[in-house]
Order: C-alpha cells, then structure tokens, then sequence
C-alpha cells in the first residue's frame, strides 16, 4: 500500500519485509534485435519487424498479457504467471532491448528451461519477420541514431539527464544488454554480507563473463566495451559503494546513499514529475511543487540506482554482459554457488577481503580493456577468476540440486570453467567466429543468442 514517508523506517521497511529464508533465482537477461536483411534494429513500432509486432505474437500464442504505464500509454512489457507459479515480465529497455524478467525459481535447472522457452516462444512470435536476436554486452552493430527510442516516462528523463553526467549515458541506455541474477537474504546482516562479497566479485564476474568485443561492426580491442561504458555514466548512482563494505554495515547506510542520489521523476495521479536536480533526501525534507514522498516513489528511485550490485527486495548482481544460451546459466550458477553455501560464502569472503577499492577502480579499468588478461593488484584476473569457479563448484555440489538425469548445477558451470582454463571469455569466443570477417551475416550469425 503506497503511503506517506515519515520516518527511517518507512524507507527501511521494503529491505527488512523482504527478508526469507528462501533461496531462489531471478534471471534479468537482454537482447538486441535485429532484422538480418538490412541490419537495421528492430524499431519499437510502425514496421513489421517492430517489437510491438513481437508483442502481439507473444501475446496472442503464449498467453502473455499487454502492460502499460498508465490507461492509454503505450504498451511497454508483458505479463504472465509462469510455470513456477510466480510472475514472469517481458519488458523493454530504452532502445527496444528486450528484457525477460523472469520468475525467481529454485534452481539453475528451472533457469535453463525458462530461458529455453523464453528463446522459442520469440522465434515463434518473429516468424516471417526476419528478426534475429543478439546476445552482447554491447550492440555490435548499431550506431545511437539507428536505435529507437521506447516511449516509457523515466526514459525520456534519463535521456535529457545523462549527457551531463558523463560522456556515455546514451550509450549505457540504448547500446548495452546485461544479465543479472537475483538472489534472496535472510536477514540484514546476510543481505549486506552478500553485498559486500557481490561487491568485490563484480569486477572477476564482468571478466568471465566479458561479450562486447565489437562497436558499430568492428572489433575494439577492448574486451568489453559495455564495462567501459559504465566507467563513464553517472558516478552518483554507480560503482562499487566502498562505504558499504564495513562488516557492522546495515540497511541504514545502503538508505543513506539512496537518499543522497539525484532523482529521476515520481508521479501523482498520471502526471510526470521530472526533478532531476533534487536528491531524494531533499524531496523528503523540503518537497516538490508541494509534493511529499511515498514508498512507491522510493521504490521507484531504488530501481534508478545502478551500483555494480544493487540492493532492493533482492541482491542484485549486474555487472556481466549479455550472455548466449552456451553461457547464459553459468552466471546463475556461479552466484548461486558462492552466495547459498555457508562454506562457500566463508570461502569467498577470505578471498576478496584483501581487495581495496583502489585495487579494484584500477582493476575495473583494465578488466574493461584485456578482460580475463587483466590483473587485480599483482594478481592475474585468470587466477583468481579460477579460484572464484572452484569456490562456487564446490557450493553447488553442497547444494546438490539435481536435475532429471540425476547431475547437479556444476555442469552449468563448465562452459566457463573451460573458456577462463584457456585464457578465454564468450566475447573472445565471437572473434573466433568470425575468423576476420566482418560480414553483417558473419556479425550477426556469431552474435546469436541462441548461440
């Protein structure tokens, strides 16, 4: 129920409600879409191969259900309950990425399935239209005046704001696709353990995980472009948070920074309330247009934050690039792994506890560029990115989660297991692919997210 800010802990009540003893897994995944004869991205609406037309398949085959901002907006995502009897979204990044939210579930097995029926479920909605879809962390393709613009109302806020807060905004909203999983905490001190674990890992993550070798159809020489971009977004709502990794940090703190972060907009009975020069702390002690906050306007500012790992009803890891099935469920393993064994977790800890966060600006930067060649401190990236994998193996094998055969999450894991023994990421597996050729068909066949 949406009501009036008074006090800390109407702000801390969405962190302390959410805790459970649960232990599920919420895939966030994003795709470019492409039309393959021309390479032009897919359009939200007004051609055949629009997304809007990928709706109504979807729509009209798999019984998904048509969202809108307000009664007689545009359409902006889709709805359903899934098989896990939970909600899954089909949504809509601010260049027609699209995003499946998916439903929290209780293994990377049911992962599998979800995003394997997710992929057919597409295909069969694009049929006739010629639409292929990308899995990068970055458009290969795309210049920012091929890209549309989706029509939902932080959108065209954020589109005015980010050109001042730094060179790539644009960039980070139109040209990036990511994957991120959710996990739950069972309580305060468990949710900011995690945090402060996720925290330091997100740099050996972007990695391992590094998918963005190409920009506007040529090779960079960067291993992940959109890691560079997110080095030059908005610094007041990204990066590592070092002054959360105390070990006694709470809720509180996490509060603290939300609250000194600029806004977007909040919104009172239809109407856009664009206030990009206000923080949130100052909305709650002086107002807007004699406006007070509510928890649906926190809220709403909580999900405009973008640390590498963001904190609201669950943990969120967010700092990998978009990911091709061959890879797509390793990261749902590795984090499930790390953050759901108590050894596991124990084990993690006493690895990154020597990291600073000059080791790891600095590392951030060089990860961007060479990727798994990287290093962090006077350490090889590929080292610690294997003992990362071997800490997670041994959760998953704790967790013994088996699927039908009778394997456990481990084999997820073993794609990445193999790309990192070799010096590898999924984006130096693309330029292998291509084998030199530059092709739009040759771009578009190695990009595939059903790769």
């Amino acid at each position: 129920m949406e009501r009036t800010i008074r006090t800390e802990d109407d702000l801390l009540a969405i962190f302390h409600e959410a805790c459970s003893a649960n232990q599920l897994l919420g895939v966030e995944s994003e795709k470019f879409g492409v039309v393959a004869a021309t390479g032009v991205p897919v359009q939200y609406v007004g051609v055949p191969a629009s997304v809007r037309t990928v709706f109504d398949g979807l729509c009209s085959k798999f019984g998904w259900r048509e969202l809108a901002e307000k009664p007689g907006a545009p359409v902006v995502a889709l709805e359903r309950v899934g098989r896990g009897g939970k909600v899954a979204q089909v949504t809509l990044e601010p260049g027609a990425q699209l995003e499946l939210s998916g439903e929290p579930l209780e293994d990377v097995h049911a992962i599998e399935l979800e995003a394997a029926e997710h992929l057919r479920e597409v295909a069969a909605a694009c049929e006739g239209l010629g639409i292929v879809w990308l899995a990068t962390g970055f458009h290969p393709l795309a210049r920012q005046a091929d890209l549309p613009w989706v029509p939902k109302d932080r959108y065209a806020v954020m589109r005015d704001y980010f050109p001042t807060r730094g060179t790539r905004g644009l960039d980070m909203m139109r040209r990036t696709a990511t994957i991120q999983v959710n996990v739950d905490f069972s309580s305060e001190a468990d949710a900011l353990r995690k945090f402060r674990i996720a925290m330091k890992l997100a740099p050996l993550a972007t990695a391992i995980f590094a998918n963005s070798p190409l920009l506007e159809g040529r090779p960079t020489g960067r291993a992940c472009e959109r890691a560079c971009v997110w080095l030059d977004a908005d610094p007041d709502r990204t990066g590592l948070l070092p002054g959360l990794w105390r070990p006694d940090a709470t809720f509180h703190d996490y509060a603290q920074w939300a609250l000194d972060a600029p806004m977007y907009l909040f919104k009172r009975g239809g109407k856009v309330f664009a206030n990009t020069g206000q923080t949130f702390r100052s909305f709650w002690t002086d107002g807007f247009d004699g406006e007070r906050p509510t928890t649906e306007d926190w809220k709403m500012h909580l999900a405009t934050l973008f640390p590498e790992t963001r904190l609201k009803t669950t943990l969120e890891m967010r700092s990998v690039d978009s990911q091709p099935m061959s890879t797509y469920c390793a990261l749902a393993a590795l984090w499930a792994g790390l953050l759901y064994d108590p050894r596991a977790l124990d084990e993690a800890e006493a690895l990154v506890t020597p990291f600073t966060h000059d080791m790891l600006v600095r590392a951030r930067a060089d990860i961007a560029i060479r990727g798994i060649g990287a290093e962090l401190g006077e350490q090889p990236v590929r080292e610690l990115a294997e003992r990362v994998l071997e800490v997670s193996s041994g959760g998953l094998r704790r967790r013994a989660r088996l699927d039908g055969s009778g394997q456990d999450e481990c084999r997820h894991l073993d794609s990445v297991i193999t790309l990192v023994s070799r010096g590898q990421s999924p984006g130096s597996v693309l330029l292998e692919r291509l084998n030199g050729s530059l092709e739009r068909a040759d771009i578009l066949e190695a990009s595939r997210a059903d790769g």
